[in-house]
């Protein structure tokens, strides 16, 4: 589609794009319009793993979660488009002490939220997941029936059905050169393809967020930190329909992808990006470490021994914005009427992207709640903070993902 003149201009393509669009439309915003510099999802979405694990160390991003999950496993019976949600159910694996005080406590943030969890020892883990060669050092896990996952790109592509059915226009490799403001409001957007005049911009640019942001005036600490994960060929007995396994005190996922392994983590030596070096459009860094890929097979053979002697039949990498407190950056700027934030995911992007877009359109209603006002960009605004200490934070946000003491080697 050719882009044009409308009320609600969303930039970005990937989940939290497409799904900001989709809510927008539902909530009676009319003329809305996706811009997309590429292809649909073609750029950090498409890297994810696409897990979804709903018991957190909070109760609102508890809660966030089982939202995101309840709208995915109604997807298609609600809005007739299929997000290839798996409900396989997780399991989060404690191996010391430290771990399983932090499953009893998730367990009971759990409860609170009216989630079904479940504290298991080791013998019932391997029942769930036989491909698990050796459970001698799972002390106790937590089990989540109702967790799952989907395929990133199946998401996205269902979020835009839906979206084009409620009338929104979506426009690929349409990029963004510049933001409009006149009078300290949006006014349109200067594409490759042309200008178009517009009064709300959504920006969910993704790690080009902050990029674009600044175009603007406006600063926001929103550092591309990279995450990678790996497939392996055909191994026996693994299946896509395996629970997700989490073990944080190796920092460690994996889940069943076709009849391979799907092996990922957060590295304790992160790497990121240096945000104020990344311009709108910049290619990001596109060769996968595999020295940590390696390190990841190495932490996951205490469960699962063969992995190391697997073949990678692929690996993916991505750059997700990661923000120095680590929650989302969503809602209205303050100075600039009509400009307003969802990015910073912190790698929740696509298993957060329906809680998140729904947080969206409540940042425009007239009664905002306190955690959705705690998402607002403006905690950044004046910028008070430094950039080298901001991007710090940021890819510490990202290396302790599972916030959890390492275990000797």
């Amino acid at each position: 589609m050719h882009p044009s003149d409308c009320q609600v201009t969303v930039i970005g393509g990937g989940a939290v794009g497409a799904a900001a669009a989709y809510f927008l439309a539902n909530a009676g915003y009319r003329e809305v319009q996706l811009l997309e510099s590429g292809a649909l999802g073609s750029a950090t979405t498409g890297q994810a793993a696409g897990l979804l694990g709903q018991s957190r160390t909070t109760l609102e991003r508890t809660k966030l979660a089982m939202a995101s999950a309840k709208f995915f496993r109604n997807f298609e019976v609600d809005l007739g488009h299929t997000a290839d949600w798996r409900e396989t159910g997780s399991l989060r694996i404690a191996m010391s002490a430290p771990a399983i005080a932090e499953l009893r406590s998730i367990a009971a943030i759990a409860s609170a939220a009216g989630l079904d969890v479940h504290l298991i020892e080791a013998a019932q883990v391997q029942e769930l997941c036989p491909t698990l060669e050796d459970v001698s050092s799972i002390s106790l896990a937590l089990w989540v029936p109702s967790d799952g996952y989907v395929q990133p790109n199946s998401l996205v592509n269902a979020y835009i059905a839906a979206a084009k059915d409620l009338g929104v226009n979506v426009c690929t490799h349409t990029s963004v050169l510049d933001v409009e403001i006149t009078d300290g409001a949006v006014s349109g957007v200067v594409t490759n393809r042309g200008r178009i005049s517009t009064k709300l911009l959504i920006n969910a640019a993704g790690p080009w967020a902050g990029a674009l942001a600044r175009k603007s005036g406006i600063e926001l600490p929103i550092v591309p930190v990279l995450h990678e994960y790996f497939v392996t060929e055909p191994q026996a007995g693994w299946h896509s329909g395996l629970p997700n396994l989490r073990i944080p005190e190796i920092a460690i996922y994996a889940r069943g992808e076709g009849r391979g392994i799907l092996c990922g983590g957060f590295e304790r030596n992160g790497t990121s990006i240096d945000p104020t070096e990344v311009d709108v459009g910049t290619a990001l860094p596109d060769t996968p470490n595999w020295e940590v890929l390696g390190q990841f097979a190495e932490q996951f053979k205490r469960f699962v021994p063969s992995v190391v002697d697997a073949g990678i039949l692929t690996a993916f990498h991505g750059w997700p914005g990661f923000t120095p407190d680590g929650r989302f950056i969503v809602g209205p700027v303050a100075g600039i009427k009509g400009y307003v934030m969802a990015a910073g995911c912190n790698a929740h992007g696509v298993s957060g992207s329906a809680g998140l877009a729904k947080h969206l359109v409540e940042s425009l209603s007239a009664q905002v709640s306190p955690y959705v006002e705690s998402l607002s960009p403006n905690r950044f605004i004046p910028r008070t903070w430094q950039w080298s200490s901001a991007r710090n934070q940021a890819q510490a946000i990202c290396e302790n993902y599972y916030p959890m003491p390492s275990l000797p080697q």
